[in-house]
This record gives C-alpha cells, structure tokens and sequence, in this order.
C-alpha cells in the first residue's frame, strides 16, 4: 500500500509536468531525480534507527527506544539541513552537467529552492518512517501514507498548471509525510505510549 502510493504521487507529477512540454519535462525529471537521490541519503539513517528500535522494543528497552528515537531525528534534521545547504550552493552550477539547453536549465533554477528547502522535510518523514517501522506501527504508517497520498493527488492536480505548482504539490506531499510521522510520536499514541510514562 505503502509503496503504491508513493510510487502514484511521483509518476503522476511526472505526468502532469510531461503534459507541459518537452522543456518542462526534462527540467522537471533532471530535478526529480537529484531530489529523490539526496533525499534517499536519510533513508539510511533511517534503516539504521529502525534496526536499533526494533531490538530495543523487542527487549522492552523503553529507555534505549526513547534515545534512540530522538537521536535519530536529531541527526536527519542535521543530515537534511547540510544536504539543502550543499544542493542550494552547487546545484546552479551542478546543472550544466545534465544538459546544455537554455530553457531547460532555467526551468531546473526555478525548481532548485525546491529540491533544496525540502530536504529537511525528506529527511525526518524517511526517518520518522524508519523511526515507526522500528515500533512495529506498520498500520498506521500505511494508512497515514493513503491518506497523505489522497490529500496530494488531489494538490497535484490542482496545482500543476504551472512546474511551480508540481514542485509546491510534492513538497506538500512531503510534509504531510513528516508531520504524520510527528503525529504519532507527538500525541503519543500506537506504541509511542512509552513517552507518556
């Protein structure tokens, strides 16, 4: 279900920036795929803190699965702070390398604050995902995400008259996906009971 989804909101933002043309369709997948690739940078982390949490919940480690959590995150807000600093900084020159036409490389301008500004917001949602699959709380991460994923569809289509508009659907997208991830360990709620202890 999970993948589903997220596999759906992406193709269909391809989708509908191919509708706009050639120029705004090889703009859009040159920083489609730089966002996907840095963004999957935290997924790492993310595997890492869930191994961790799963033998720290399987252990009844409370304490071990409380640090670890907060460590986690801590280090993915970093993570996607310093990858937004580096993309920021070397993307406007870095697009030279994927091609040469003048229309295209100004449309990847217009989308590089977005591949950008977003990678804090990636990096916590895969490594609140990781964070929650460490817990066991696979249900709620699969119908958080077909909610997340409705909710985007519908932004998608709204907002993709314009390559502005597809690059502000997906980082929505992508902050609903951390801020479910946040919800379940901020209300503490599933098996996040442990922090109102």
């Amino acid at each position: 279900m999970r993948v589903t989804a997220v596999t759906f909101c992406v193709t269909l933002a391809a989708s509908l920036a191919a509708r706009q043309g050639s120029t705004s369709m090889a703009a859009f997948q040159v920083c489609l795929q730089v966002w996907l690739a840095v963004s999957l940078l935290a997924d790492g982390l993310a595997v890492a803190g869930q191994a961790i949490l799963a033998g720290a919940f399987a252990g009844k480690d409370y304490d071990k699965a409380i640090a670890t959590a907060s460590r986690v995150l801590q280090m993915g807000l970093v993570l996607g702070l310093a990858l937004a600093f580096i993309l920021g900084a070397g993307l406007p020159f870095g697009a030279t390398l994927f091609t040469g036409d003048v229309d295209v490389l100004r449309l990847i301008k217009i989308g590089i604050p977005f591949v950008a500004a977003t990678q804090p917001i990636n990096a916590l949602a895969f490594v609140f995902d990781g964070i929650n699959f460490g817990a066991s709380d696979f249900a709620y991460s699969a119908i958080s995400l077909l909610i997340v994923a409705v909710i985007s569809i519908i932004c998608l289509l709204y907002l993709s008259a314009s390559f502005i508009g597809i690059w502000v659907a997906l980082t929505i997208y992508m902050g609903l996906r951390a801020f479910a991830g946040f919800l379940r360990i901020g209300t503490g709620s599933g098996p996040w009971k442990i922090l109102r202890k």
